[in-house]
């Protein structure tokens, strides 16, 4: 059995707080997340090879999903 990314959520949740149950729903999370991880993963190791701070990388990464715009305000 696979254990669960310690980045990964044990619960997700609804914006009421109810825990979403539906596993497609959380399968499909579950491999955006992993999709998403990866390229940051390949974007990180190009930026240090490249010669760039790693530590200023994060911070871009970082700064990059706090930008997202809220969907369907």
């Amino acid at each position: 059995m696979d254990q669960r990314p310690v980045w990964l959520p044990e619960t997700w949740l609804s914006p009421d707080g109810e825990p979403v149950g539906c596993h497609d729903k959380l399968a499909v999370l579950k491999d955006n997340l992993d999709e998403l991880r990866d390229m940051a993963q390949d974007a990180l190791e190009d930026a240090v090879v490249m010669g760039c701070d790693e530590q200023q990388m994060r911070k871009v990464l970082a700064d990059l999903v706090a930008t997202l715009d809220k969907p369907f305000a």
